[in-house]
Parts: structure tokens; C-alpha cells; sequence
């Protein structure tokens, strides 16, 4: 199962395999109560302001994830057009506005350097979702993403998109991962995927510059505020850094959305653990549902 095992969650994707970028569009229910936790430090981000404790908007009308760095973040504003057309926005004197919050990664070598999504591809990605499961792999803002790529290019692998769920008594707690990380992909249970060791220690060499980032979106439909979506961000967190490693680098922007959109009866503690696990089991799915792109080869046995 995948983050549309929520009811009323939609993912769609914009993809340009020739280019190797894209665009994917989460598109919760309303209404719902969001919120951002950003540990990386080269982050490229939209609206995430809002989303912090004590702010007038509690929901979001779609969450964008885009490639092409900082360019990609114009994607949104194509989301955000087309949500006005559908009607839907934070009512205002002057109609609706959607509110988009966005975060991209940088794929900018892997395909065309020019290849950057704009908003008639996130209007795309938008139109295009469902409540069917999620495509993984090479597609969407995972198209052009790698990782491992910390010891040297040559052992760069793909990455790619990744979702899972799980079942937290009467809720459902789930995740998608665009995974675009400067360091090696472990499993949960400490499998290497990319090789690496797994006590990371300084790269052999100066490394070459680096540019990632991976995004998660969680997505449940227990019900919590904005303070109680915070503390499932920091064990979303907690998954990136036990199965990235390193993780939440200076060269990564890893920021982690969370969604409430729902009003079942949640334990928070294990909806906690749940995210833990939802989120490491997309990296997985991600890497292993990953194929060859740009001339970056996929992981060996996926």
C-alpha cells in the first residue's frame, strides 16, 4: 500500500524522461492540518513559513515536489493556477487563494542542465492525480534523482520515488519519498543497498561538489494538530538519518511534510513509530523500484 492508502489523498506526476526531471503533486483532502520540519541544509522551498506553529492557515490545497532546483519551484505556481480554476483556495475578499507549499530537488546534472519543470508541468502533475496507488521509481521529481554519490560519482546509484503505508489501530499512517540523497541507502534493518560502510567516516578523497536533497510527504487520517504532525516530522527524520547515511548534509535540503486529513483516534506514540517505518520502507521501495537513468546505473538487485 501506498500514501493513497489515506482516504482522499491523490498523488500525481508530471514526468520528462528525456530531459530526467519531473513533478509530483500531493493532493490531500480538505480540510487538513500540515506541517514542515527542514533539516537539510541547502533547502529550496515554497510557503513553508506558513507552516510553522501559530500561523493563520492550518491546511494546504496540494504540496508540490519538484526537480530542477530552484527553478522547479515555478512549477507550483502552475498547481496553484489550476486549483484556482477547480475553485478551491483559503477563501479571501478577493476568492480563493491554494495555498501550494513546494520543495525541490537538485537533478540538474543528471539529465539536461535546461530541463527545468515550470507550471504547465505542475498544472500536469496536478490534473494528472488519483487515489490509485503510487507510481514508484524513475517518475515524477524522482526521474532524475540519485544517491550514494558522497564517495565519487562512480558510485552514484538512481534514486527515485518510493511510497508505503501502515495501519495504526483505527488509522492509517503513510509516506512518499523522493529520494535524492548525497549519501548511501541502508533498509531499515541496516542492509546496504549502495554499498558504503555503515559507520560513515570521511570520504577517501576530497569529494566532488554536491547537490541532493530528499523530500518526504506523511500523510495519516488520525487526527492531530499542528504540534502533534511536528513530533511525527521528527521521526519521519529519524528514518532518513538511519537509512541515509550521511543524512541531512550540508549538501541535502531534507524536509519532511505532514499531513493530517482525518479524525480517527491515533496513539501518538505509535503513530510516531509508524512514520519511523512508513518513511524507511518508501527510501527502499524508492531505490529498489529505481531504474537506470542518464547513465547512473540502479541499484544491483532491485
Amino acid at each position: 500500500m501506498t500514501l493513497t492508502a489515506v482516504p482522499g489523498v491523490k498523488v500525481g506526476h508530471w514526468t520528462d524522461p528525456e530531459g530526467l526531471t519531473g513533478v509530483t503533486v500531493v493532493v490531500p483532502p480538505q480540510p487538513n492540518v500540515t506541517a514542515v520540519e527542514v533539516r537539510g541544509a541547502a533547502p529550496g522551498t515554497r510557503e513553508t513559513a506558513l507552516l510553522a506553529p501559530g500561523m493563520k492557515v492550518q491546511g494546504v490545497h496540494a504540496i508540490t515536489l519538484c526537480g530542477g532546483s530552484a527553478f522547479g519551484l515555478a512549477a507550483a505556481s502552475g498547481v496553484a493556477d489550476a486549483l484556482e480554476q477547480d475553485g478551491q483556495g483559503f477563501p479571501t475578499m478577493a476568492g480563493p487563494v491554494p495555498i501550494v507549499p513546494a520543495a525541490v530537488i537538485f537533478d540538474l546534472m543528471v539529465g539536461s542542465n535546461t530541463a527545468r519543470p515550470g507550471p504547465g508541468d505542475g498544472a500536469a502533475a496536478y490534473r494528472a492525480a488519483t487515489d490509485g496507488p503510487v507510481e514508484m521509481g524513475t517518475v515524477g521529481a524522482g526521474t532524475g534523482a540519485t544517491v550514494a554519490g558522497w564517495r565519487g560519482f562512480e558510485h552514484a546509484r538512481k534514486g527515485g520515488v518510493g511510497s508505503a503505508s501502515a495501519e495504526v489501530g483505527e488509522a492509517t499512517v503513510a509516506a512518499l519519498a523522493v529520494v535524492n540523497a548525497v549519501g548511501d541507502v541502508f533498509t531499515l534493518e541496516g542492509e546496504p543497498l549502495t554499498g558504503g560502510d555503515p559507520v560513515p567516516g570521511p570520504p577517501p578523497f576530497v569529494p566532488q561538489p554536491l547537490e541532493n536533497t530528499t523530500l518526504v510527504v506523511l500523510a495519516t487520517d488520525g487526527a492531530f494538530d499542528r504540534a502533534g504532525l511536528q513530533r511525527l516530522c521528527v521521526r519521519a527524520h529519524d528514518a532518513l538519518g538511519a537509512c541515509l547515511r550521511p543524512g541531512h548534509t550540508r549538501y541535502d535540503g531534507d524536509a519532511v511534510f505532514a499531513v493530517s486529513c482525518g479524525d480517527r483516534t491515533a496513539d501518538p506514540d505509535a503513530a510516531g513509530e509508524a512514520a519511523f517505518a512508513v518513511v524507511g520502507r518508501s527510501i527502499e521501495a524508492a531505490v529498489r523500484s529505481a531504474t537506470a537513468a542518464g547513465g547512473i546505473p540502479a541499484v544491483e538487485g532491485a
